[in-house]
């Protein structure tokens, strides 16, 4: 998850979608109602400690924060060396990902009606148009890094919509890149109280959905993830010549991400 949500255009949802852990994920989130404090400013630390047991699942957040922050200190420079050097090569191997996503979300619907329909093409052109938008001119101070960080991180568990690509249009990508390999430690913090804000309130909506409406809200992020389509396929015409020989090596490499993807998710299902 830490390594896609690095990437604009890739989300870490669709990858915590992929290995079964989505809906965990949403849950455990919503859960964290902040009502050990009270016990806390009680002095009652048998109290705080029940409730912190039972609010927050350690079990399941602390391999996973582990994970996902080795992958933001470690395979940040890797991933932006690879989109430098070879963009259409790297976005190719995305748009694999996406689409075997889609069709992994895709299966997961148990019938096709006229709700699921509309919903879909809804999410496709939300999407879309948002993808769509430029950049933003910003500034970095430390109220907007920790507004950043509360909107990222709505789209970095909702499959298929980037929180990277949300910040590449708020302005502060490459910002909170450089960030991260400096290890500027007051803007991190800054930008992570924002994050863990935003997900907070933003995972007890999307919760109530996938518990009241599944199947429409599955369907609405199949839309989501082929409108999002747009910035991976638009990287790969931006950097190959248009003819077969520029873009053969582009297609192998897409089915190897389309078929990895496919084999993750039955390993994944087989494992579950």
């Amino acid at each position: 998850m830490g390594s896609a949500d690095i990437v604009p255009g890739v989300s870490g949802g669709t990858i915590a979608l992929i290995t079964g852990i989505y809906s965990h994920l949403v849950e455990a989130i919503s859960r964290i109602n902040f009502g050990f404090v009270k016990p806390l400013l009680k002095g009652d630390l048998g109290g705080f400690w029940n409730q912190l047991l039972d609010e927050i699942d350690f079990k399941f957040f602390i391999p996973l924060v582990l994970g996902i922050g080795v992958a933001f200190l470690t395979l940040a420079k890797v991933v932006t060396f690879c989109m430098d050097t070879y963009p259409a090569l790297t976005y190719s191997f995305f748009l694999g990902l996406i689409i075997a996503s889609a069709v992994i979300l895709f299966k997961k619907l148990n019938n096709i009606n006229i709700k699921h329909v509309i919903s879909a093409v809804v999410g496709l052109i939300l999407t879309y148009a948002f993808v769509s938008l430029n950049p933003i001119a910003a500034n970095h101070s430390l109220l907007i890094l920790f507004i950043s960080g509360m909107i990222a991180i709505c789209a970095m568990i909702l499959p298929g919509i980037s929180g990277s690509f949300l910040l590449l249009l708020l302005g502060q990508y490459k910002y909170m890149l450089n960030a991260l390999h400096t290890l500027n430690i007051v803007e991190i913090v800054v930008f992570v109280i924002g994050a863990l804000i935003g997900i907070l309130g933003f995972s007890k909506i999307l919760n109530f959905l996938l518990k009241n409406h599944e199947e429409v809200t599955m369907a609405f992020l199949i839309g989501v993830m082929l409108g999002s389509l747009k910035v991976p396929g638009v990287e790969v015409v931006n950097s190959v010549s248009m003819n077969f020989a520029g873009l053969l090596p582009c297609i192998i490499v897409a089915v190897i991400g389309f078929a990895l993807i496919i084999i993750l998710e039955t390993r994944f299902d087989y494992m579950e």
